[in-house]
């Protein structure tokens, strides 16, 4: 856009006037080299028609750079690159007046430009053209004082945006941390504004129970680049060597838990395979050692290396083979213990039958038709028969003590029935109290009421048979019965017989 109003004037005289900052001078002295300058004849008719339009070149203001702000490199986004705002090239304006040269300087014209001579008619045409380019330049600097937007103006508040949404980014960026998550073996990258483990586990969703494994652990503080990881638990039943109890291990597969909880694996016996996968679930796992078992038959001592679940298992492991009523010292369906020494027992023997009696009852009743003392068995009583089974054992070539292994009985006791006298016994027999009775009874059995002849026939003092002590009212046999009794039954049988029944002793009675 050109600030800048060109004018043919007519001049009359020979001088020449500077078109923009005004004066006088000599004519160029090529004035034909003018770009828009038409010359006629000088001194002819019309004179010179000027149509000369200077070149006008405008200050080039300096180019405005916005400030480029630094890339941001997180460590896994693309590089944040404030945009760079392009630069702005102001319009050069052309035609507008050199500065600094008098405006009453002869002959100062254009630079390289030789005034175009004197004379009434170039002064005057000059004059009019410094009075119109003057009040151009008042034109145009008024013009320029009422431009509120200039590129500078325009720049301020996009460089001033451009700084606020910087810093803004800058700190948003800050806060914003790249998290390498591992959850039970799964990874995944991802970012967040969490300050700590727990945050970022609550953000995710990730819940932990008492027996979880995190690292780090729990409210540790994080920052872009760290690792988070998650283990979680799961329960074994684990019976070892036939200890039961329930474990946790966050391995995810059978060896890795038993490396974890430090069970030696070598030559160990396992209930499943060692590759199988452990679920959050968990599983049942038995799992037994391999032990040293000595084991003692026959005279020798043998010793292996086992993993065997019984006693019996590891005996038969040892070659030794069990027969009949064999058995081992300690509980064949026992668990086999390291360092552990079983006996086998090799055991024979068979069964013996014994009899025996089973003694009878005595069951007595009162009888007033006996004097007092007086006992009659009514019926004699029988014993009966029982049938015992004892089980022979012999072990190692020991006899051992018998056991009773059965009972039966073979035929039931009777009991025996006595009759008790309880009628009072007189106090004498008439006819034979004054005899010596003593002396009677020293003579035949000593004076003791238990005596018994030597065949067995006669007992008492009085040396009674068994028939005879019967017919006089007694009962049982007559060495059973009180003194009294037997001192009175010999009174009565002197009464009916006199001194006969006591063919050596009978003179005693008469002293």
């Amino acid at each position: 856009m050109s600030n800048a109003r060109y004018e043919t004037y007519e001049t009359y005289g020979p001088a020449y006037a500077d078109p923009v900052y005004g004066g006088f001078g000599a004519p160029p002295a090529d004035l034909h080299s003018a770009e828009t300058l038409a010359l006629g004849t000088p001194g002819a008719p019309g004179g010179y028609e000027d149509t000369y339009r200077p070149a006008y070149e405008a200050p080039t203001l300096p180019s405005h750079e916005a400030p480029t702000l630094p890339s941001y490199e997180a460590p896994t986004l693309p590089s944040y690159e404030a945009p760079t705002l392009p630069d702005y090239e102001v319009p050069t304006l052309p035609g507008l007046p050199r500065q600094g040269a008098p405006d009453d300087q002869p002959g100062s014209g254009f630079a390289g430009y030789p005034d175009p001579g004197t004379g009434a008619r170039a002064g005057s045409r000059a004059v009019a053209r410094n009075g119109s380019h003057r009040r151009s330049a008042r034109r145009r600097k008024a013009r320029y004082a009422e431009r509120p937007d200039s590129p500078m103006r325009r720049l301020l508040p996009q460089a001033l945006v451009v700084a606020f949404l910087a810093g803004g980014t800058t700190a948003f960026v800050a806060k914003d941390k790249a998290i390498e998550l591992n959850v039970d073996g799964e990874t995944r990258t991802l970012h967040t504004f969490a300050d700590d483990v727990t945050e970022l586990l609550t953000e995710e969703g990730v819940e932990i129970g008492a027996h979880d494994v995190v690292a780090p652990g729990p409210g540790t503080e994080i920052s872009s680049g760290d690792e988070v990881a998650v283990h979680y638990a799961r329960p074994v039943r684990l019976t070892l060597d036939g200890h039961r109890r329930q474990v946790w291990t966050t391995a995810h597969t059978v060896e890795g838990a038993l490396r974890q909880l430090g069970v030696r694996q070598e030559g160990a016996y396992l209930s499943t395979s060692r590759s199988r996968r452990i679920g959050r679930e968990g599983l049942a796992l038995d799992v037994r050692t391999e032990r040293t078992v000595t084991i003692m038959a026959d005279g020798r001592a043998r010793t292996v290396r086992t993993n065997a679940a019984t006693v019996r298992e590891a005996v038969e492991e040892a070659g030794i083979t069990l027969h009949g009523q064999d058995t081992t010292s300690v509980p064949q369906g026992s668990f086999p213990r390291d360092g552990q020494t079983v006996t086998v027992l090799r055991i024979t023997g068979g069964r013996e039958v014994r009899e025996e009696p089973i003694p009878f009852q005595v069951r007595r009743t009162d009888d007033p038709t006996l004097l007092r003392g007086t006992e009659v068995v009514e019926r004699a009583g029988e014993p009966g028969l029982r049938r015992i089974t004892f089980a022979l054992r012999t072990v190692n070539g020991v006899r051992q003590k018998p056991r009773r292994i059965k009972s039966e009985v073979v035929r039931e006791p009777r009991p025996q029935v006595v009759k008790v006298g309880t009628r009072q016994r007189p106090a004498s027999v008439q006819g034979a109290d004054h005899l010596d009775w003593q002396g009677l009874a020293a003579c035949e059995s000593g004076g003791r009421p238990d005596a018994v002849d030597s065949s067995g026939t006669y007992g008492g003092l009085y040396q009674f048979d068994t028939r005879t002590w019967q017919a006089l009212g007694g009962s049982g046999r007559p060495q059973d019965a009180p003194a009294a009794e037997q001192t009175y039954r010999a009174k009565k049988l002197y009464v009916r017989r006199g001194a006969s029944p006591w063919p050596h002793c009978g003179g005693r009675l008469h002293g």
